[in-house]
């Protein structure tokens, strides 16, 4: 890649539309919508502004720690 060309952060483009995604610790994560969902992730939630995700992600993700560490 030339030095001079632009990298491309599909998290912080305007107009780019995501999925929330969750993984198997219950943590949550914005995805773009455009892109194949990473092994160990699943799509849950609202699809769209980066902010509507935001949002959901907001109201249901209240214990930040992982199931693992919350399990007895």
């Amino acid at each position: 890649m030339d030095a001079a060309e632009p990298v491309i952060d599909d998290f912080s483009m305007d107009g780019t539309r995501f999925v929330v995604l969750v993984n198997d610790e219950g943590q949550y994560s914005l995805w773009p919508a455009a892109k194949a969902i990473p092994e160990g992730w699943a799509k849950t939630g609202p699809s769209g502004s980066k902010e509507e995700c935001m949002a959901y992600v907001d109201r249901v993700w209240t214990d930040l720690a992982p199931h693992s560490l919350t399990r007895s």
